[in-house]
């Protein structure tokens, strides 16, 4: 196996870059670098020599991994050097200059780290999360991700099911009746699980917390969406024109409101029209309506289409009375602000019921659709048709969770996920 190397802090200028290096030669190029290394876990300054030329490349602090206990569970070394443009490239170089040393590709330690069994796809995931994460939410969903929390909770499930596996095995092996029925305690275990993996279906799905909550503003023309949108967003995302069907497609605007990712959607205005164009942007309007987790209803309140979070404004208060305010609605000026801080807060309150709670474990689509296989499975062991069909289906279940897990079945999906790394991670 190559020993590989790369940048993995932040790129140049810094006042530290650290450079790492891992694989069975990482202790030997520290040493043709530094000359001698510090015992394992130690860190210790060194002066850092190219290993041709030894030329004096930096003074360095110099710290060691011995395989397994590394975050590649292979021996590394990494060098804290000063951030210049110029020492990087040069000690870059010098262990390009090395024979069996190549520089990384994107994600290439995480894999590793994963191949051998340092960490578990799950945990992969997290990582991923974690680097691409704007959000304070984003950060600790990510973090609980990455800490292994899911693993944890996987290994428990697997625990479960391997017990009721061996239950129903050697309930074959021993019963020598066939079409035998099924133990009720298997059928009872094999429930339970079930419907766990259920409530853990049931959740918020991090998808919102990453993509952002879609809020959908939507209503007739000339309603006020796109000044409302350019209002909260604090600049021109949208054309605001005073002619009706300006908006024939839809516009997205990401921000974050208090920590929480939201994706606000300008749509074009709904009502029956000739023009193709501006058709086909109301067909969409009303598709996003449908997906939306929020929806702002800038219209007549006896019109606005049925919806679980929605959300009436009284859109452009300042041109009306403010007894015409319709009881149930939010009166909202984009020209003075009114009642713009009060939306964001109503719309903030609305997105908790679509986003996981502060820190918890949120399952991802990949995550969700193996759990899914496997609750499947487990309601097939516990219909208690017949002892070797509920042994098959155990199996499957035992099948999907290694799935999830990444010790089965998931080529397609590696370099896809460590494809999102940056180069030294």
């Amino acid at each position: 196996m190559d020993t590989i190397f790369a940048l993995s802090s932040g790129h140049p200028p810094a006042a530290v870059s650290v450079i790492r290096v891992s694989g069975p030669r990482a202790h030997e190029a520290g040493q043709l670098l530094a000359g001698s290394l510090p015992e394992p876990r130690a860190a210790a300054v060194r002066e850092l020599r190219h290993p041709e030329t030894r030329e004096v490349l930096d003074q360095a602090l110099v710290l060691p991994f011995s395989s397994p206990a590394s975050s590649t569970a292979e021996d590394v070394v990494e060098l804290h050097c000063h951030g210049g443009r110029a020492v990087v490239d040069a000690v870059l170089g010098a262990l390009a200059a090395i024979d069996g040393l190549r520089e990384a590709e994107p994600g290439e330690f995480t894999r590793r780290a994963f191949e051998n069994g340092r960490i578990d796809l799950t945990e992969a995931e997290g990582l991923a999360d974690l680097i691409e994460a704007e959000t304070e939410s984003q950060r600790k969903s990510a973090l609980a991700l990455a800490e292994g929390g899911l693993r944890k909770q996987i290994q428990l499930w697997q625990d479960r099911v391997l017990e009721l596996s061996a239950m129903a095995e050697r309930a074959i092996d021993y019963d020598e009746d066939d079409g035998v029925g099924v133990d009720p305690a298997i059928v009872a275990g094999c429930a339970s699980l079930a419907d766990e993996l259920q409530k853990w279906l049931n959740r918020p799905r991090v998808e919102a917390l990453k993509d952002g909550v879609k809020v959908v503003i939507a209503g007739p023309p000339n309603a006020g969406k796109s000044s409302l949108i350019n209002c909260i967003a604090g600049g021109e995302r949208a054309i605001v024109t005073d002619v009706p069907g300006t908006t024939r497609d839809h516009i997205e605007v990401p921000l974050s409101v208090a920590g929480v990712p939201l994706l606000l959607i300008d749509t074009a205005g709904l009502r029956q029209t000739e023009d193709k164009v501006e058709a086909i942007g109301v067909a969409r309007a009303s598709a996003l309506v449908q997906a939306a987790d929020v929806l702002l209803w800038l219209g007549e309140p006896a019109e606005a289409p049925p919806h679980p979070r929605s959300i009436r404004i009284h859109a452009q208060a300042d041109r009306h009375d403010r007894q015409a305010v319709p009881e149930g609605s939010l009166p909202v000026s984009s020209v003075t602000n009114e009642g713009i801080a009060a939306l964001l807060e109503r719309v903030g309150e609305q997105a908790k019921a679509v986003l996981p709670g502060d820190g918890a474990l949120a399952l991802n689509r990949r995550q969700a659709a193996h759990i899914a296989d496997a609750q499947d499975a487990l309601e097939e062991a516990a219909a208690g048709v017949d002892l070797v069909l509920s042994a098959e289906s155990l199996r499957h279940a035992r099948s999907a969770f290694d799935r999830l897990t990444g010790r089965a079945g998931v080529e397609d999906v590696l370099d896809a996920l460590f494809g999102r790394f940056c180069l030294g991670k």
